[in-house]
């Protein structure tokens, strides 16, 4: 979008970093914030990635560092994907068409990438809660004093965490200044009486008075109306003062409130920001923002437009506005359709699962179309529940619904199930309770890079009595194992990855599994490959490249299940082969080699075959493509084909 300073030389070239800011006025600073947003639209439309949030939030950036000594001040951004402005005002501006790619810049603040990114987090509802551990750390003599500033947003503040966070920082009369970025959205519209409360007041700034002109102007109703308020006693008073003063709410909790502030007004900004900043206290600053600001199909376009438009594909954007659809060519029309996404498929098959059995419900924390789900909302709408960005409620709420007969299915990110982890252990696996957990992005899954990645699933659940762990080799596994998850009596955890499916055709009807039941895929000799998940694709690759290239014709078996393993198979093929291979998209520790390691060892049968385990390092994978990081890792058929070779020519000895 053309600046209306176009003519002007742009600012933006002449900053470098936060200092830069210190000089310029409001109508500079507005300026800049534009530029801002136009590098944005033109880089992010090229190369994808995160958008909309980031276009509402130029003028916060650069308000909040026009204002601050960054890094000695620190400012917070939660959730990070809304941190680009940030990054182009701290010396990272020309490198911002690298961002999400693999070697260039983090997806989300990384503590590595910038002094001023203070915390390096890609996870909802964290920002208050860092802000108070810093500002007391400062208060408390360590490292140098400073402001601390907190943007929260895009949902964020549906997170359970940020209200524990704010329930500490007024009990502690912390000065920090808490950033409501509010703009009724995080990747979908917000849910939730909390979401209706901001939306009353962001939609209607003038309802937010002062505490005492409230109370004073119900006493002076007329008709006696007045008099009999003020007997009403407390509680009914600052119930109704509470109603037609929102900002009330935050007092309550000892933390004063400004607001309704206009998030893309620099000067409004610049004055509440700073008068929070001065007080000696912590101060919210309600900030109303238009996600996707300055693109008009976002801005314009509803919450259907701000949907679409939280991120960006690449080359979506020409010229500040959406690319034109190529015309299909006659190649095109005539090739092999592409195989679904796991997502989408299993997004249908929990709708056929719901219309079969009207116990089945869907649970989604703010991710509705990411995992799915949109599909069960449109179906069958009264069958779906969206919690907001509260995975810890989400698993209560699960334990809840079983408790009385319902059989949920939380569709949850492997990373984000994290956040519920002591509910699934103490709420679910304790009590045995139906409830499936459908785990989208379990593996590596690229450019939103290691906060994202789903590598810990398998070793954080199969510690779990009562548990029981699945992952499908292919789309057509998925169908069967999501009905066997949901007839299977307690609970289930059910990882697939993200992105095509293996272009296996889907059953008319799916059928049950036995639990703990592998399957031997392909009979072979010397070496068997043993893969789980995702791993068995890679097994079946390793043993073409092996047969083909290295005269070894592998046993090929999917182990289907973590836990309970499939005892009976996996003593065979360590009976019957060299060399045993375990081949998953997990961490090794804890994770399914482990599980297949930890069998043979209590069995005593450790020295009737050589173990070589295959999985993910222990370390934290970089972003990038899912195929650059598999190559990076070591987990490509090619990859594995090599490493067997290898230990086929190595003498029999120690456990690989």
């Amino acid at each position: 979008m053309p600046s209306d300073a176009s003519d002007k030389p742009r600012l933006l070239d002449a900053i470098d970093g936060p200092a830069d800011l210190h000089g310029l006025d409001d109508e500079q600073l507005q300026r800049l914030a534009q530029e801002v947003r136009e590098q944005i639209i033109d880089t992010i439309g090229e190369i994808g990635g995160h958008f909309g949030a980031n276009l509402g939030a130029c003028e916060l950036a650069v308000a909040i560092h026009s204002l601050l000594d960054s890094p000695r001040d620190k400012v917070l951004w939660d959730v990070g994907h809304q941190a680009y402005p940030h990054k182009i005002l701290t010396g990272r501006r020309d490198r911002l068409q690298t961002i999400r790619t693999y070697g260039g810049l983090a997806p989300f603040c990384s503590i590595g990438e910038s002094e001023h990114d203070i915390m390096g987090a890609g996870h909802a509802s964290t920002s208050i809660s860092y802000a108070v551990g810093l500002k007391e750390a400062m208060r408390s003599g360590i490292g140098p004093d400073g402001k601390v500033v907190a943007v929260i947003g895009d949902g964020s503040l549906t997170g359970g965490v940020s209200f524990e966070a704010l329930h500490h920082a007024g009990g502690l009369g912390l000065p920090i200044v808490i950033v409501v970025n509010d703009n009724g959205m995080s990747i979908a519209p917000n849910v939730g009486a909390l979401s209706r409360y901001f939306n009353r007041i962001r939609m209607n700034p003038r309802l937010h008075k002062a505490r005492e002109d409230v109370e004073h102007g119900l006493t002076k109703l007329p008709a006696g109306i007045g008099e009999r308020f003020e007997r009403l006693g407390p509680i009914v008073k600052e119930s109704l003062k509470a109603y037609w003063a929102p900002g009330l709410f935050w007092e309550e909790l000892d933390i004063a409130y400004i607001g309704v502030v206009d998030g893309h007004d620099m000067a409004a900004l610049r004055e509440a920001i700073g008068e929070a900043l001065a007080a000696e206290r912590p101060v919210v600053v309600h900030c109303a923002t238009v996600k996707g600001k300055g693109f008009a199909p976002a801005e314009e376009g509803g919450l259907e437009g701000m949907e679409r438009w939280h991120a960006a594909k690449p080359a979506s954007i020409v010229n500040g506005a959406p690319a034109p659809k190529p015309a299909a060519s006659a190649a095109a029309a005539a090739a092999k359709p592409k195989p679904p996404a796991y997502t989408q498929v299993f997004g249908d098959a929990l709708v056929s699962e719901a219309r079969r059995d009207e116990r089945v419900v869907g649970i989604t924390a703010a991710m509705n179309s990411g995992t799915g789900l949109d599909i069960l909302q449109r179906a069958l709408p009264d069958r779906y529940y969206d919690v907001g960005i509260a995975e810890q409620h989400a698993v209560l709420f699960a334990a809840g619904l079983a408790l009385q007969g319902a059989k949920p299915v939380a569709a949850i990110y492997s990373t984000f199930l994290q956040r519920g982890f002591d509910q699934i252990v103490h709420d679910v696996c304790l009590q045995e309770l139906d409830v499936v957990f459908a785990m989208d992005r379990a593996g590596l899954v690229g450019d939103d890079g290691p906060t994202h990645h789903g590598a810990f699933d398998i070793s954080y659940l199969r510690c779990l009595p009562n548990m029981t762990l699945m992952a499908p080799r292919d789309e057509a596994e998925l169908v069967h194992m999501l009905h066997t998850a949901i007839a299977h009596p307690g609970p289930v955890g059910l990882r697939y990855p993200r992105g095509e499916a293996e272009g296996t055709p889907l059953p008319d009807v799916p059928r049950a599994l036995e639990i703990g039941r592998g399957e031997l895929l392909r009979e072979g000799e010397r070496v068997a490959l043993l893969g789980y998940g995702h791993g068995v694709a890679v097994a079946l690759g390793a043993a073409d490249l092996l047969a083909g290239e290295h005269g070894v014709e592998p046993t090929v078996a999917d182990a289907r299940f973590a836990k309970p393993l499939d005892a009976a198979l996996v003593e065979r093929l360590a009976a019957d082969h060299d060399l045993l291979v375990t081949v998953e998209e997990n961490v090794l520790a804890g994770g399914f080699g482990s599980a297949v390691l930890e069998h043979l060892a209590d069995g005593d049968r450790l020295g009737d075959v050589r173990l070589l385990r295959v999985g993910l390092p222990d370390r934290y994978v970089t972003h990038g493509k899912p195929a650059l990081l598999r190559e990076e890792v070591g987990l490509t058929p090619a990859a594995v084909a090599e490493r067997v070779a290898a230990e086929l020519r190595a003498p029999r000895g120690a456990l690989a």
